[in-house]
């Protein structure tokens, strides 16, 4: 799993610099006041998908099932927390914003994950 992670993690990388350059440069006239919310979207999308990383590395040192989910939730944090940011941003459809606090929740339960997994080792 840690080459799926390191990989997964660092193609999440490469797409959230991406989806922010792509913001702040084609998309700055149609954001509006919706702006803040795409870069809200970029900046949980950056943070974890060095998340993802570290626990590609991680997964070396305490492997077992609760570090691959650990991964796993925030990869589908990424997905749910600011792809919903990023589409509502663009197409002002406020319903979106009820996916937000999922990915927020697997964020924290992928995080939690990690301590336990650690703690246990």
């Amino acid at each position: 799993m840690m080459k799926v992670f390191v990989a997964l993690g660092s193609i999440m990388a490469f797409l959230g610099v991406g989806v922010g350059a792509f913001g702040a440069h084609t998309l700055k006239g149609v954001l509006g006041d919706q702006a803040d919310v795409y870069e809200t979207g970029v900046h949980y999308h950056l943070i974890h998908a060095v998340g993802i990383v570290l626990i590609g590395i991680l997964v070396e040192k305490f492997p077992g099932a609760l570090m691959n989910w650990a991964g796993w939730l925030l990869f589908i944090g990424i997905l749910l927390f600011s792809g919903s940011l990023y589409v509502l941003s663009v197409t002002k459809v406020s319903v979106l914003g009820a996916i937000t606090p999922i990915g927020g929740v697997a964020f924290l339960a992928g995080w939690l994950l990690v301590v336990i997994a650690v703690m246990k080792a």
